[in-house]
């Protein structure tokens, strides 16, 4: 999945010299919380989130600031904070340094854009032009899309769920079958053996019950021995791997 799947492309955008009050009457009738500033070409020149409109409030509140922290900030920075909380266009305030992903970025790269820039959404542009805005919203609507309904009726009777179950578990390192015996009796999952550690207990428990059709799923797993640690791979004789 790319950002072209998921973008929002009906977007609200303002110009260079849009007046703070109309933009932040947008964001409030509009129920958004950022706007892209665009140039007549479409291309993205910055943009204005709440955030940028409410640090004018501490301007308010705090009137001028004192002499010792001028003096350390020095008149430059004074200057630039005076812009901030005082202008009154939206070239004077966006955000211009401003993360942007192609359409062809795939969604998991754009999550980790956003955790490791701590944004909360990114143009997409095509041919240098805005297109549409993946945000944290967009993305939670994938995931809202592919988690599966718990319970969820499907065409499938208990052997055909215990294969998508380990289908779920192939290639994981964590899931030793060798140790496990899983049974699925009318769409309850129970998973008896051993388990090393209960972060694997869990991830086990997880394999099973976003599975769609398993109703519900019983944990009988138990953690090995120390003396049993480092069998990776090897049964514990009785276990009876996966039936």
């Amino acid at each position: 999945m790319r950002a072209k799947d998921i973008m929002t492309t009906h977007l609200k955008t303002v110009g260079p010299d849009s007046l703070i009050h109309e933009i932040t009457k947008c964001l409030l009738s509009k129920h958004i919380s950022a706007v892209p500033v665009i140039d007549g070409d479409g291309r993205v020149l910055g943009i204005i989130s709440e955030g940028d409109i409410i640090h004018r409030v501490a301007a308010t509140s705090d009137g001028h600031r004192s002499w010792w922290t001028k003096l350390f900030d020095g008149s430059e920075n004074d200057a630039a904070e005076f812009i901030k909380t005082h202008a009154i266009r939206a070239k004077d305030i966006m955000t211009r340094e401003i993360t942007t992903v192609m359409e062809d970025t795939p969604a998991g790269e754009i999550v980790r854009l956003l955790e490791k820039r701590r944004i909360k959404r990114v143009p997409v542009l095509r041919d240098g032009r805005l297109v549409g805005i993946v945000s944290r919203a967009d993305l939670l609507r994938v995931v809202l899309a592919s988690c599966p309904e718990t319970g969820a009726s499907v065409n499938a009777n208990d052997r055909e769920l215990r294969e998508r179950i380990m289908a779920n578990l192939e290639g994981r390192d964590w899931a030793r079958v060798s140790q496990l015996n899983i049974v699925v009796s009318e769409g309850v999952a129970q998973l008896w053996g051993f388990v090393e550690t209960d972060t694997e207990r869990d991830a086990l428990r997880v394999a099973a019950e976003t599975v769609p059709g398993i109703r519900k799923v019983e944990d009988h797993l138990n953690l090995a021995p120390i003396s049993w640690a480092g069998s990776r791979g090897r049964g514990f004789g009785g276990a009876g791997g996966i039936v």
